[in-house]
């Protein structure tokens, strides 16, 4: 997982208005996508409802799910074939570097946003945005990447709380306008040979483990093997021994060793929400002091200690169980060993070549006020459960798993275990 955590003081980036350096550069991003991510190409599906939408001048919301990287420059193509330029939120350690990548991303519409706390200042770019309606704004409402195309993290309320708080502004202005929501399915598919793209990564991990190759398995057993040794190096460290039981229910006990006591430190022992909600929380918490500088050198050791920790606890929870098996697209296996070796380098290989197909849901009009009788927010339910529709259909019917390069890729044994 890429590092986010930075000790400088946040400075907010505002987006760039302008639209030369957005049509300049626009014709370049096919050409970035396949050299440094592998996408050769990306279909745009549904279109005709956001252009509807911008017709009819609403504010608009775009909600994708966020798997790769290199998702907000796919997400740009759809800005290309709706004809208008989009805004993004960007999260602030993607500017902090500077680079050409922060330059380029500025001039594509994205603005920075402070995720280890209330960032106003990001909240009223957002809002004003919708207001104005001036372009679409694209927001990940899942707040972490997770590199699971087929899954949807949970969905972070600030989305729509964004959204509501810009439709009662709209319905205020004279004539009144709308906001809406739509959902984006972004969907990924490998076209390489799956076997000659992981068997080098695989051996090299086996390397590191001290391992010879164990070619005489199959990959997804070999796979089976690293899930279970790596997270045997974690508890090692963690509790002292390997542990036993499914590679789900330790990665749980793993997860939990880890965050209660810093919980119980820092916010009161809550742990409400999905690890990564827990993981942020305690950000929020705990790095403050850091940026301030006015606090000890061991006790600044100690702090990003816990940070790093908070980081591991969200690694383990972006792992979902079940994710490969026998009948697994090739993409899924593919995904696996990217968080093998991103969490083992802090880098991946690039992988080619893959395609994106982007699908634009049906429109979902906000309301100013939230139904409070609702155990949920529904806005939110509603983009999700188009989301999952989206990406489930996208999955079953669009694209076909082709058959593996060699007799056996996914012939593995019974004792596999579900969770890798």
């Amino acid at each position: 997982m890429q590092d986010v955590i930075s000790e400088k003081p946040y400075r907010f980036v505002p987006p760039y208005h302008g639209r030369l350096w957005t049509e300049f550069m626009h014709p370049f991003v096919p050409a970035y996508l396949a050299r440094f991510w592998g996408v050769e190409n990306v279909e745009c599906r549904d279109v005709e409802r956001l252009r509807s939408s911008l017709s009819a001048g609403h504010g608009i919301l775009l909600a994708p799910n966020h798997t790769r990287h290199c998702d907000p420059f796919v997400i740009g193509r759809l800005s290309r074939a709706a004809k208008r330029p989009f805004f993004q939120m960007a999260s602030w350690h993607l500017f902090m570097n500077g680079g050409w990548q922060a330059w380029a991303l500025r001039r594509l519409g994205a603005f920075s946003v402070f995720r280890e706390g209330m960032d106003r200042a990001a909240v009223t770019t957002a809002i004003e945005i919708l207001v104005s309606a001036e372009r679409p704004l694209v927001i990940f409402p899942e707040g972490v990447m997770s590199r699971a195309n087929d899954r949807l993290n949970p969905l972070l309320e600030g989305t729509t709380f964004i959204a509501r708080t810009a439709a009662k502004r709209r319905a205020k202005n004279s004539p009144a306008g709308e906001v809406v929501i739509h959902p984006v399915a972004i969907k990924y598919r490998f076209h390489g040979d799956l076997r000659a793209a992981v068997e080098p990564v695989i051996e090299a991990i086996e390397a590191r483990l001290s391992w010879r190759p164990r070619r005489e398995l199959s990959l997804l057993r070999r796979i089976a093997k690293l899930a279970d040794a790596l997270l045997s190096v974690k508890e090692l460290e963690y509790l002292g021994a390997a542990q036993s039981g499914s590679l789900d229910a330790r990665q749980t006990r793993l997860i939990e060793h880890i965050l209660r006591p810093i919980e119980a430190e820092w916010v009161g022992g809550e742990r409400d929400g999905h690890v990564a909600a827990r993981a942020k929380r305690l950000r929020a918490a705990i790095l403050p002091g850091l940026v301030k500088g006015e606090i000890s050198d061991d006790e600044k050791d100690r702090r990003r200690r816990q940070l790093a920790d908070c980081q591991l606890a969200q690694r383990l929870a972006l792992y979902p169980p079940g994710y490969i098996g026998a009948k697994s697209p090739p993409e899924r296996v593919l995904e696996t060993i990217e968080r093998f070796e991103e969490d083992l380098t802090g880098k991946i290989r690039v992988y080619r070549p893959f395609s994106a197909i982007i699908q634009v849901g049906q429109a979902i009009m906000v309301a100013p006020e939230r139904d409070r009788k609702a155990a949920t927010d529904p806005v939110l339910e509603a983009i999700k459960e188009q989301l999952k529709a989206m990406l489930a259909g996208l999955a079953g019917s669009a694209f076909s798993v082709p058959q593996p390069a060699k007799a056996g890729l996914y012939e593995c044994s019974s004792r596999v275990p579900s969770r890798i």
